[in-house]
């Protein structure tokens, strides 16, 4: 692609006008949020459109921050001009979560009360809180109705909890490849991730050194986390048995597996770009996440009120961090409710990671379901 045709994207920051007030009970302060748009916002600002990043996600979700940046957004595939998600069309906002590091407020950012960084004295957050902050922004932005919110993952969470909490506020909710309560085997894997940051010598109970983090703690963390996101299918496609670049057994316990070497890979990478505490925060969010908790544990009455939203939910065949089985669970409460719901499982052997992957398939029905849900309008 020659420089001249890359999409520029430029990051903003908002600064919430008033304290963020929080699930646990708490206000948070002088709240940021750092997000990106892209397209342009149509005279009746009818065409909007705003995409929820999943956990270890950011505001950057499609094209470049400079003509010289060689790493596209981490769904450049899918929104972009002529792509499913379609910025000739729609007006695309996307939003990095309090808690993070990417911009937002968390808890590696300044307190301006101290002025230290919070670390471990950051509130926890929830899922929710992070909408509420999304909020904000949109009504910055001016917007009265979003034409839908889009998300994969923890950005599922977040468009159902839009949908749930403001729904006179969008049009439609895409939730894919998601739940309405994390597993008990998720919460433990999220559990083991945290503990090995812990346990890093150099955490430092979170009051860690930025030329001193605990890598070792989070690239296990990420390296646990990574595999959940596969399937095991596409691990025997990828790796199969494979030895990384030897010819027999080292016979000790350094990495022999292609798989051991891709992992390890991986985790460095992560390291190079996230948080160890926004890790923590993060994930303790997504535990906390269960929509039918917060309404007599009867997942059909968190729908009561969305009867004038559409929802298309998207699962895939591969995925057991977040089952079809959830994604069926979300949509037979949505059609006790009378609401408008399209629900597919698509055939992937990508795992959970297919949200990203599989782009045709995905693209297809997303771009159908936005141009129906346009064309109607609010009628």
């Amino acid at each position: 692609m020659e420089k001249t045709d890359k999409l520029i994207v430029t990051p903003q920051d908002f600064k919430l006008p008033e304290s963020l007030e929080l699930d646990c009970g708490k206000k948070l302060d002088n709240v940021v949020l750092r997000y990106e748009t892209i397209g342009k916002l149509n005279a009746d600002r009818s065409n909007a459109i705003l995409i929820c990043h999943a956990l270890s996600g950011d505001a950057h979700v499609a094209g470049f921050h400079s003509v010289d940046d060689k790493k596209p957004g981490w769904w450049d595939e899918f929104v972009g001009s002529k792509k499913p998600i379609d910025t000739d069309k729609y007006f695309v906002i996307c939003s990095n979560v309090i808690g993070s590091c990417a911009g937002s407020t968390g808890p590696r950012s300044i307190n301006e009360a101290t002025g230290k960084m919070y670390n471990m004295d950051f509130p926890v957050i929830t899922i929710r809180d992070m909408v509420r902050a999304q909020k904000y922004l949109i009504d910055e932005l001016g917007i009265d109705k979003l034409l839908a919110v889009v998300g994969g993952s923890m950005g599922g969470m977040q468009a159902m909890e839009w949908a749930i909490n403001y729904p006179d506020r969008l049009l439609s909710c895409l939730p894919i490849a998601t739940t309405s309560q994390l597993s008990p085997q998720s919460i433990a894997f999220d559990w083991v991730g945290r503990e090995a940051i812990k346990y890093d010598p150099n955490y430092n109970e979170g009051n860690y050194s930025s030329d001193l983090p605990p890598s070792n703690g989070l690239s296990t963390a990420r390296m646990l986390a990574h595999i959940t996101y596969l399937s095991d299918e596409s691990m025997l496609k990828k790796f199969g048995r494979s030895l990384q670049e030897k010819d027999d057994y080292s016979f000790n316990f350094n990495r022999d597996f292609a798989v051991e070497s891709y992992l390890e890979h991986q985790g460095q990478r992560f390291v190079e770009r996230f948080d160890a505490n926004s890790y923590c925060y993060i994930t303790r969010a997504m535990d906390y996440f269960d929509l039918a908790a917060r309404h007599g544990n009867d997942l059909t009455n968190a729908f009561e009120y969305c009867k004038n939203v559409k929802f298309l939910v998207v699962s895939f065949s591969s995925d057991w961090l977040f089952p079809t089985s959830q994604s069926i669970e979300i949509t037979r409460a949505l059609i006790k409710n009378e609401v408008e719901v399209s629900f597919c499982e698509i055939e992937s052997s990508y795992g959970h990671d297919a949200f990203l992957l599989e782009i045709d398939a995905l693209g297809e029905m997303v771009s159908s379901f936005l141009d129906n849900v346009m064309q109607k309008g609010e009628a």
